[in-house]
Formats: structure tokens, C-alpha cells, sequence
């Protein structure tokens, strides 16, 4: 397939993309590099890509290329709550506005295929899972954003969302502000921790899993589209002291203690059922522990602040 991707050099892009190539499909890819990454230079050998250096809002230039389409992956974005409590008019230009004109471009026949986030379940309720029937109760304004994107992208009547779990992992754009990597990396470098409201829940997914759940998505996309579904490690459904136990399995020196004075900012409190999409033959095939070993040995290679988005 044409598949077209806005955002594309970013920390999933520069996972998904190589992953693309690989089947065969050609890949066009629109990124403004906003952070001076060079994710995809090793990939810049295969024909079948296309690398546009723009920005994902632009209409002349999405025009230009949205038409050999045969599906598209929005994924530009301004990630993170922190991020778009920074610029909330850039994130929603991003967010909503970005994917408003693709739909409003696009023919019916295209595909599309969209991450958001169940950060949109915000506070769940204690011991349930939030499936997809789930009421979408985001506390930030990227959840709120994501969560309206997503009713746009299931209204077009060609289009599946995956509301991914809090992903984690090593990327050629790596991130380290993403909870799993940023607990990780302060085991390996600070050796300790002080965790705010430390029983917090949340769902956890490897970012090379997530790739493959796009690739899932596409080749099955009749069977799943106009529906959302979440995407997540069904056993990684963990607390923030349960995810320092677990990093303390492979960093036997980390200490992390509990604190009762501090909040954090980041209000999200849920367990998530990935039943779903699991029942259409998707599964997750890298571990948390196997992530966490993974970073581990990526962050003998890398010590530097600019992995972060903020």
C-alpha cells in the first residue's frame, strides 16, 4: 500500500516506518523535526520512502500528498499533558484542527488510522477496567484533545482508533519523559526515587508493539474499522510503587521511597481490559521486563536531556 504518515520521525513514527518498509509498503512521511532528531536516516536507503519536511497543518502540503493514499496515519502531535498545558493553541491546531483536515481531504475510500490514548478514561473506578464502553472522562488537555479527535476519526466512517497505553521503550527518537523510560533511566543515573500518590494506576505497552498494532489494524482494517480500541499489556496493569518493583528486578540498586506531602500533577488513575482488540488475534509480544532490560542496556548509550518533549 501508499501509506502516509504526518509525524512520522517522532518516537513512534520512527518505529512504525522502518516496520512499513519492511512489508513492502511505501511510505511517504511529513514531519517538521521539530526536536533536530534523525531517526530516519538509516531508513533513507529504501526507495519505497519519501521524507517531506513540513508541518502536518499545512493543507497545500498534506493536499499534495494525501492523494495516492491508500491509508493514513496521523500521528503528528504535541504529546503529553505537559506539552500542551505549554502551547494548548499549538496542541489543538496538532490535535484536532490537524486531523479535522485530513477527513475533510481524504476520499471515503482511504483508511485511516489514529493513536490516541486511554488517558481519556482519566479516574477510573477502583478494580474495574475501563473497556471501550468505558464513559471517557480525560483530566488533561491532551487527553481532552485526544479524546476529540477520536470522535472525529469514528464519524468518518473509515477509520479505527487505538487508545494506547502509556508506551514505553527504546525509540531512534527516544523519549525519556514517558513514565516507564523516565523511572528507568533515574534507576540507572540517580539510583533513587521519591514517588507522589504512589498507588496510581495505569496500562503499559512497548512502542515496537504498538507499531505492530497499526500493522494489525491495517491488515485486518474491514473487520475493526469505526471502532476504537485499547491497546495495552494485559498483565502490565501496574502502580507506580509495582512499576519501581519492577525496575528494582534489573537495577538492584535502586531505592525509591514513598512521600505523603507533594501531588502529582498528572491526576490519571485507571486499569484498562484489552480484550478487544486481543479477540481479533492481536497480542503484545514484549514483556515490561523485557522493556525495562532493554533501556537498561540503551541507557549505557545515551545520557542527555534532549529526549524529553519538555
Amino acid at each position: 500500500m501508499n501509506i502516509l504518515v504526518t509525524g512520522g520521525a517522532g518516537y513512534l513514527g520512527s518505529v512504525l516506518v522502518p516496520t512499513l518498509l519492511k512489508q513492502g509498503h511505501k511510505v511517504t512521511v511529513i514531519d517538521n523535526f521539530m526536536y533536530n532528531q534523525a531517526s530516519l536516516l538509516d531508513c533513507c536507503i529504501d526507495p519505497n520512502l519519501i521524507v517531506v519536511r513540513g508541518d502536518a497543518r499545512d493543507r497545500a502540503l498534506i493536499e499534495r500528498h494525501i492523494g495516492t493514499a491508500d491509508a493514513i496515519f496521523p500521528l503528528a502531535c504535541l504529546t503529553g499533558a505537559p506539552l500542551c498545558v505549554e502551547d494548548p493553541k499549538g496542541a489543538e491546531s496538532v490535535i484536532l484542527d490537524a486531523v479535522k483536515m485530513i477527513l475533510d481531504i481524504s476520499s471515503k475510500g482511504q483508511r485511516v488510522i489514529y493513536p490516541t490514548t486511554n488517558s481519556g478514561y482519566g479516574v477510573g473506578e477502583k478494580g474495574i477496567h475501563c473497556t471501550e464502553e468505558t464513559p471517557l472522562r480525560p483530566v488533561s488537555l491532551y487527553g481532552k484533545l485526544k479524546v476529540a479527535a477520536e470522535s472525529e476519526i469514528l464519524n468518518s466512517g473509515n477509520g479505527i482508533t487505538l487508545r494506547l497505553a502509556t508506551a514505553f521503550g527504546v525509540s531512534p527518537r527516544m523519549r525519556l519523559d514517558l513514565l516507564v523510560n523516565d523511572f528507568t533511566y533515574r534507576a540507572v543515573y540517580d539510583r533513587f526515587i521519591v514517588i507522589f500518590e504512589s498507588h496510581f494506576k495505569r496500562n503499559y505497552i512497548h512502542v515496537r508493539d504498538v507499531a505492530d498494532a497499526f500493522v494489525h489494524s491495517l491488515n485486518h482494517f474491514d473487520k475493526m474499522k469505526n471502532e476504537p480500541y485499547n491497546v495495552g499489556l494485559s498483565d502490565a496493569n501496574l502502580s507506580k510503587l509495582e512499576l519501581c518493583e519492577e525496575i528494582k528486578k534489573h537495577v538492584s540498586e535502586f531505592y525509591f521511597i514513598e512521600s505523603d506531602i507533594g501531588a502529582d500533577p498528572d491526576k490519571r488513575d485507571y486499569i484498562v481490559s484489552n480484550e478487544k482488540i486481543e479477540k481479533t488475534g492481536f497480542k503484545p509480544q514484549v514483556s515490561l521486563s523485557a522493556g525495562i532490560q532493554e533501556l537498561v542496556k540503551g541507557y549505557q548509550i545515551i545520557k542527555r536531556s534532549q529526549y524529553v518533549n519538555v
